[in-house]
């Protein structure tokens, strides 16, 4: 190898850097990088889409039905039929998120300047639903929001479910079906929807019009109406027989698919009848349906112990709060009260936006809300919106 002379060796890094500087000066100053795959990640699940009502319609005597559109620039993201939007919420002193499922079809997201998302709301009980009732009594067109879009697993994927499916849908829970049902009339969802609607009286089935305006021989709607002995259409609850009726064959065998969507306490009765008729679990499809109203009526619940009021020790990097925290309500409740922002989209213990690591103290996890994954269970992480304490505890604010 031949050695050039030690002055030209150890000058060589300058005429390199010098080499370097003039390609630097040469190029162009506009930046050419581009990276496809962020881009069309933030597209599909950007982390937050300013929403504008637009209109508001009446859909039965206690829900109304809000159109939603892009704003500020934004656009609406693609989402599948099923899927739920949690919005921003400011009621009063409260900051909360609220999760709806979008009951317009996607097809109607994905239409230029025309496009546009709907939640159908109901107003509550009193005593019972807070932010919706809020929702129902107080939006009007024109009013903004901030929105996160797409959520959940409770949408038709070809490779797992059966071509047929039969919906088991009560109260606000037929909201999802009707987004299935205008996209297969669309022709964008391929395939065939069977609603059983289970529903007190004829005065109140939110959405009829509106389903019934459907034209599609691959839409089912069927009424179920409990509280009307002389309804002349299928009465009582949506049981065994009526599921068997309206099924693809036996229900044990596979051939249809069961989507359940409404409150807590047809969930445990659906999940009993679609037990007895045997239908494999890998069928069956479950809405997440929020915290329990009453957790002290949850399986597994000490029976001896006595509602009551704990310290909760929030830790946010090197922040530290000491909070009351009530045993009746999820950790994510009581930091909403004492104005910690901490992330919920699904409140039901199921997406993990509000993971937490539970540093110490004792809990209770519903069976029911619990959606970790198993190395969460294991080294000691809870989902804030499905946990109540049972002590004084401690807890790490996952930061995202």
């Amino acid at each position: 190898m031949k050695v050039n002379g030690f002055f030209k060796d150890v000058t060589g890094a300058s005429r390199v850097t010098k080499a370097r500087r003039k390609l630097i000066e040469s190029g162009s100053s506009a930046n050419t990088y581009s990276d496809h795959i962020r881009e069309i990640a933030q597209e599909v699940h950007p982390k937050v889409t300013h929403v504008r009502v637009t209109k508001v319609e009446e859909v039965s005597p206690t829900a109304r039905k809000f159109t939603f559109v892009a704003d500020e620039g934004d656009v609406l993201p693609p989402f599948q039929a099923g899927q739920y939007c949690s919005l921003d919420l400011q009621i009063g002193d409260t900051v909360t998120t609220r999760p709806y499922s979008i009951c317009s079809a996607p097809y109607q997201a994905r239409q230029g300047e025309d496009s546009f998302f709907e939640l159908t709301i109901r107003n509550g009980k009193p005593g019972v639903g807070f932010a919706s009732s809020w929702l129902y009594e107080n939006v009007h067109v024109g009013d903004k929001f901030t929105a996160h879009l797409p959520f959940g697993e409770f949408h038709y994927e070809p490779l797992r479910d059966a071509k047929h499916v039969v919906a088991l849908a009560g109260g606000s829970g037929i909201t999802p079906f009707y987004s299935m049902a205008q996209e297969i009339e669309h022709g964008t969802l391929d395939c065939d929807l069977t609603i059983l609607y289970g529903s007190v009286s004829t005065k109140d089935i939110i959405l009829e019009k509106h389903i019934n305006q459907i034209k599609s021989d691959r839409v089912r709607f069927i009424n179920v109406i409990s509280g009307e002995p002389d309804y002349e259409g299928e009465k009582g609850f949506l049981s065994r027989d009526i599921i068997r009726k309206y099924s693809e064959g036996d229900p044990s065998d596979g051939n249809t698919s069961y989507f359940v969507c409404g409150p807590l306490p047809m969930y445990q009765f659906v999940s009993g009848e679609l037990a007895a008729l045997n239908v494999p679990r890998r069928r069956i499809r479950m809405e997440v349906f929020g915290a329990p109203r009453d957790v002290t009526k949850a399986e597994g619940y000490p029976a001896d112990f006595k509602p009551q009021t704990f310290k909760l020790t929030v830790q946010r990097g090197l922040e530290e709060t000491v909070i009351d925290a009530s045993s009746g309500e999820p950790f994510a409740v009581s930091m909403e009260r004492a104005g910690i922002p901490n992330n919920t989209r699904c409140r039901s213990g199921a997406c993990g936006y509000c993971r937490a690591k539970l540093v110490s103290g004792d809990v209770f996890i519903p069976t029911e809300g619990d959606g970790r994954r198993w190395a969460d269970k294991k080294y000691g992480y809870v989902h804030a919106c499905s946990t109540y304490p049972m002590s004084d505890c401690t807890i790490k604010i996952i930061i995202q």
